[in-house]
């Protein structure tokens, strides 16, 4: 493990973090209106998308998520990621992929919603290094292995959304078909590991709101903070031969 490479990568993941809020908040919306361009208590337009300053210049009033959260959940992805993968090729698309997956975590928590433009740039971004390494080495059986991965978790988390009273959204499906792809390149068991540990961290989550009053029976909670925080902890572990992957 390289230890100044988890110092930037962490550094990295602050600062991605640190210009989330304004973006995650232009962009938390309802399914086909456009992004947020004024603020929606006083009408000042905030023409920005990239600017760490989060309040409103007009009323003061905070616009998006609180940068202390957005930016220890950005230092702590790709610094896991770092330390996960230390200096191998893939790594920037797995970095690519954690980026994008914490700016999507907290619009999910806003909205309840996994925007596609983004879910397609993960899909991109970290499928085209994956791909570009295969080229490069000539060595197409992690590919074959991640593409599957990609269908399994797809598949399986369309059934489940299919389900009546599932609250799955098509968005959370989309999501593990990418996740599904990072990890299928992992092996297996990564994507095992990734397809357990979201409903092991969204179970407790989901019966305190139920026990403190916070959520009924029927109210939809996000999965999709549960999803990324699960794939990162299937690549940390099994980047790392734990037992479940000796």
């Amino acid at each position: 493990m390289s230890v100044s490479l988890v110092v930037v990568t962490t550094a990295l993941g602050a600062i991605v973090g640190l210009l989330t809020p304004r973006v995650a908040w232009r962009l938390s919306v309802e399914y086909g209106e456009p992004p947020r361009s004024a603020c929606e208590n006083c009408k000042h337009p905030t023409l920005s998308w990239v600017r760490v300053r989060v309040a409103c210049p007009g009323c003061g009033r905070r616009l998006g998520p609180r940068p202390w959260l957005t930016t220890a959940t950005g230092a702590v992805t790709l610094g896991a990621l770092g330390w996960a993968f230390g200096p191998d090729p893939v790594l920037p698309g797995y970095l690519a992929v954690g980026a994008i997956g914490v700016l999507l975590a907290f619009i999910d928590l806003a909205v309840l919603r996994l925007p596609d433009p983004l879910v397609g740039a993960a899909a991109v971004l970290g499928g085209g290094v994956l791909l570009l390494i295969s080229l490069l080495d000539l060595s197409f059986g992690p590919l074959l292995r991640a593409l599957l991965g990609a269908v399994v978790l797809f598949v399986v988390y369309l059934v489940i959304a299919l389900i009546p009273g599932a609250n799955l959204g098509f968005g959370d499906v989309k999501l593990s078909a990418v996740l599904g792809l990072m990890l299928g390149w992992l092996g297996w068991p990564a994507v095992v590991f990734g397809l357990i540990a979201p409903h092991l961290l969204n179970g407790p989550v989901a019966l305190f709101l139920l026990v403190t009053g916070k959520a009924g029976r029927g109210t939809e909670l996000p999965l999709g903070p549960a999803l990324l925080a699960g794939a990162l902890a299937a690549v940390v572990v099994a980047r790392h031969g734990l037992p479940l992957f000796g």
